[in-house]
């Protein structure tokens, strides 16, 4: 497994590999033969940044059979999403602030992340495999009372799309079996959510070929692969949101209502 970072140093933007504590920095085309520069960082010295600069954020709904049950819905026949504005998304440990036009619920939804390496159009389940970079964690902050305001039109959009409502990173790891793995959440000290990413309708070889049908995917997109049990509120003044996926580490938001 190799692990990928984004980061800011001296003023200029890079990237590289992360093995514990040190940066070892790379050059080129981080999806296509980086080339280490020979120059090591350590990671405290750096900001980090996401790990990728998506074209577009894909964010799935009812992917999971446990959340369906529970919402007693059906569970769909193909991917269910929308589109997150790149103007939402936001680098980890960032502070997030209510917006100024909003007063309703604002809920976290801890996901994977899948990170696009390769361009992908019309992409079989082996090319949609061979074409994930590797899996990242996004907070889908969502704005909840927005979705159903409307009677006439569900504005999934516009209730995830505020300023700094993507959190993800801290990393990209490639190489990394999803299927054994689990999302933890944990909300002012307090474990929210815990669930296995086995448990999704559409994995992501066959999410991502699905997707690539609708729409040709570009190295560096992201897909949320959707959430499970346990969205809830962020009611306090100031929420600590820690989130967490074993192989590729926490990502840290604070939200500030």
């Amino acid at each position: 497994m190799t692990v990928w970072i984004r980061f800011r140093a001296n003023g200029k933007t890079g990237f590289g590999t992360l093995e514990g504590e040190t940066i070892t920095e790379h050059s080129g085309n981080m999806y296509d033969a980086p080339k280490p520069t020979g120059q090591a960082l350590p990671l405290a010295s750096v900001e980090v940044l996401p790990p990728s600069e998506p074209t577009k954020v894909i964010a799935l709904w009812n992917n999971f059979h446990e959340l369906a049950a529970k919402l007693k819905v059906a569970e769909p026949a193909e991917p269910l999403y929308l589109m997150k504005a790149n103007t939402s998304i936001t680098s980890p440990g960032a502070t997030v602030r209510r917006p100024k036009a909003y007063s309703g619920k604002v809920v976290y939804e801890g996901e994977l992340g899948i990170v696009i390496g390769k361009t992908l159009t019309n992409a079989s389940e082996a090319e949609a495999e061979e074409g994930i970079f590797g899996y990242t964690i996004v907070n889908d902050i969502t704005a909840a009372d927005i979705i159903q305001k409307d009677p006439t039109f569900a504005q999934w959009v516009r209730a995830k799309s505020f300023d700094d409502f993507c959190p993800f990173g801290p990393v990209i790891a490639t190489g990394l079996d999803y299927s054994k793995l689990s999302v933890r959440l944990v909300l002012n000290g307090d474990e929210r959510q815990n669930y296995k990413l086995s448990d999704m309708i559409f994995p992501p070889a066959k999410l991502v070929s699905m997707i690539s049908h609708d729409m040709t995917l570009l190295p560096g997109d992201l897909i949320a692969v959707g959430t499970s049990l346990g969205v809830g509120t962020m009611k306090e003044p100031t929420n600590e949101v820690a989130l967490t996926i074993e192989g590729i580490g926490t990502l840290h938001t604070t939200f500030v209502n």
